[in-house]
């Protein structure tokens, strides 16, 4: 079995033997009886990963770290993290695996990853394995969110273990393999820094610039080009989050990657009724990571990634301080000028971000969409067809359409471009009535409902006959939505 992985993969150990000190070597706990729910053939195929492969009984040993390829080294990595707002020193893999890196196409490499793959020694009280449910939710949320153009690891399969596992009830057990540019954390930062090990933080500033961002190299000070490309990175990436509506819900500093882009999908959802305050977390009972507080949220963690990387920058403390305030500084201008952006073309108008009156129809339109409950998805697709001239199916969202009338006057005279609007405005997004009721059938065994979904949400912007379901907006006896983290 050795033999015919390796003469499909072939992974490296980069982390590993670079950070040695932030990786514990570990195996996999051994899935009794595994069968694949859900594949990722394209990307599959990005990896030079063969599907039909992956779909064997050797390749879903690999799918479940069963089976190592020669010369990987399958490690649980370290960080520390503030969870919630509460510093925790020592987090780290509880019930994953980093197997490796792999190169793509392109050379690039990729980690390749487990989640829900048995307890490690940083699993505290978990018993680091994970469900059917919330691995497949990863999976449709996460490529839902590449399709859209948002910046994110990436699901390559879902496996069914063949073990039960105690929630509430005995679920079915599950494995994500999960890709990733790295898996580098403001944690792993976090961490580093809290040993003490200077050489170590160091190091690791080393791979992050090697993985994301090699043109730091060649700067005056390269591990603070480090810093500032990855503020400019979760400026873009939130401001992304936000125009879609998106809702991480547990956006713990161990939960900010590097690279700038989305990871864990736990407690995630799409909002509907537009609602700064929405939360739908079962655990964040202080509304920490509403909706609205998602870009203050992310200058905060950055914060502690700057305290975390401070040495790096300047031998001088007090110099060290001015350069990390000066970096994070512009966090909030490079987030507005994305949030503005994207809001002018969510609304059609090519007179730019800075012009004055799309600011203040951005402004206006916002609390009209909040005094009404309407929906935001469906009401910016709506609205590019109030672009050609047929106000109704966007009228007709508020309860007293009065406000929408005057301001569409004033938007219309603008010219937006319907066109334009349709290409970044999508129909489908994973709706969270959908979404729950694909898990419960696939928990269930039947997959189909499932299928269907990521049907839709992975061609968001394409508008599809027998799909009207999958563009329509919750019932109201869907009632207040919660997630769970599936721990």
């Amino acid at each position: 079995m050795e033999a015919a992985a390796q003469s499909v993969v072939a992974l490296n150990g980069l982390f590993a033997r670079e950070l040695a000190e932030m990786a514990l070597p570990w195996k996999a706990e051994e899935a009794p009886d595994p069968r694949l729910l859900v594949l990722n053939e394209p990307l599959a195929a990005e990896l030079g990963l063969d599907p039909l492969f992956l779909r064997s009984p050797e390749g879903l040993l690999l799918l479940t770290g069963n089976l190592v390829p020669p010369g990987a080294t399958p490690v649980a990595q370290g960080y520390a993290g503030h969870q919630f707002g509460w510093y925790a020193p020592r987090l780290g893999d509880g019930r994953a695996l980093l197997l490796g890196e792999l190169a793509d196409a392109d050379g690039r490499l990729l980690d390749v990853h487990l989640k829900g793959s048995g307890r490690t020694p940083f699993a505290r009280n978990g018993d680091g394995r994970a469900v059917v449910g919330p691995m497949l939710r990863e999976f449709v949320v996460s490529e839902a969110m590449h399709a859209l153009g948002i910046p994110t690891t990436r699901s390559l399969a879902v496996v069914a273990t063949g073990r039960s596992v105690q929630r509430e009830t005995l679920q079915p057990g599950a494995v994500l393999t999960r890709v990733a540019s790295s898996h580098l954390r403001v944690g792993s930062f976090q961490y580093a820094r809290a040993t003490g090990n200077l050489d170590l933080l160091r190091r690791l500033a080393d791979h992050a610039i090697t993985r994301h961002c090699v043109t730091a190299t060649d700067a005056e000070r390269p591990y603070l080009a480090l810093f500032q490309a990855v503020v400019a990175a979760q400026a873009a990436l939130v401001a992304q989050w936000m125009l879609v509506g998106f809702v991480h819900g547990v956006m713990n500093t161990d939960n900010m990657t590097i690279s700038g882009e989305t990871i864990d999908y736990g407690p995630c959802a799409f909002m509907e009724a537009f609602d700064p305050a929405a939360v739908y977390s079962s655990i964040d009972e202080g509304k920490r990571y509403a909706y609205g507080k998602q870009p203050v949220v992310a200058e905060w963690n950055l914060a502690r990634l700057a305290e975390a990387m401070l040495p790096l920058f300047h031998d001088d403390e007090e110099q060290a301080v001015a350069l990390a305030v000066e970096s994070l500084g512009a966090f909030r201008r490079q987030y507005s000028a994305a949030w503005s952006a994207g809001m002018a073309a969510k609304l059609g108008l090519s007179d730019g971000p800075d012009d004055e009156e799309t600011s203040a129809l951005v402004d206006e339109l916002l609390p009209l969409l909040q005094e009404g409950q309407v929906d935001y998805t469906s009401f910016f697709r709506s609205l590019g067809t109030a672009a050609s001239g047929r106000d109704e199916p966007a009228r007709g969202m508020f309860p007293d359409p009065v406000g929408f009338d005057a301001w569409a006057v004033r938007w219309r005279a603008r010219g937006p471009d319907a066109e334009a609007m349709g290409r970044v405005n999508p129909v489908y997004i994973p709706r969270n009535h959908l979404v729950e009721e694909a898990l419960a059938a696939a928990t269930g065994g039947d997959l189909d409902p499932l299928h269907r979904l990521l049907a839709a949400v992975t061609a968001p912007y394409d508008e599809r006959p027998g799909l009207e379901r999958h563009a329509a907006a919750a019932p109201e006896s869907f009632g207040p939505y919660r997630t769970f983290c599936g721990t």
